[in-house]
């Protein structure tokens, strides 16, 4: 999910960051580029990490800024469809909710909330369970999964969630369902047992 990548590129420094170091210049230049851009590549662009290298200056004539090749560090939120995330519910609509996950956020449709039924009700805008009475509000932390991913180009970007899954949802779900799994294990371990034991 947060990957860091080392890639090169060209800057155009202006004369009134001459005074700088080549490095503090170049990083006012990348930062006021790339931090919060979106590519197909590599996905959200958080941060200009570091400044490996800045190359030579060119001049060209009838232009007051020197052009440079850098290399650089840069930190990205890079999603892929089946990651299991984690975020804090951050808004929600009728037709679903809104997952904050560090600078993008998803959206769980109400279809995909939890195996059950659910209705919206907006006088606690929230989310209610018919079979389950499971309850999702904001502010609430959820794990949910990826299952798409629609990162375009400059500042916009979609990705679609579930939380339908055993293992996701509210951490009291989470908890309900290793319960519950665990209590099946168990049944079966004796079931078993009492098959072996009849067997002899």
């Amino acid at each position: 999910m947060f990957k860091l990548f080392n890639i090169t590129g060209k800057i155009e420094i202006p004369p009134f960051l001459f005074g700088q170091e080549k490095n503090v210049s170049a990083r006012i230049i990348l930062s006021e580029d790339y931090e919060g851009i979106i590519t197909r590549d590599y996905g959200f662009i958080i941060a200009v990490v570091d400044v490996l290298n800045v190359g030579k200056g060119i001049i060209i004539p009838g232009n007051a800024n020197t052009f440079h090749e850098v290399e650089f560090t840069i930190l990205t939120f890079k999603p892929t469809v089946s990651e299991v995330v984690e975020g804090t519910v951050v808004e929600i609509v009728d037709f679903g909710s809104f997952i904050r996950l560090g600078p993008l956020d998803g959206l769980v449709h109400v279809s995909q909330i939890c195996d059950d039924y659910i209705s919206y009700e907006q006088v606690g805008n929230r989310f209610i369970g018919k079979e389950t009475g499971k309850i999702l509000e904001v502010n609430d932390q959820v794990r949910a999964k990826i299952i798409a991913v629609s990162l375009g180009t400059g500042r916009s970007g979609k990705l679609g969630l579930t939380m339908r899954q055993k293992f996701l949802g509210k951490e009291d779900w989470i908890n309900n369902d290793i319960e519950e799994e665990y209590s099946n294990k168990k049944t079966d371990q004796k079931e078993l047992s009492e098959e072996e034991g009849a067997s002899e």
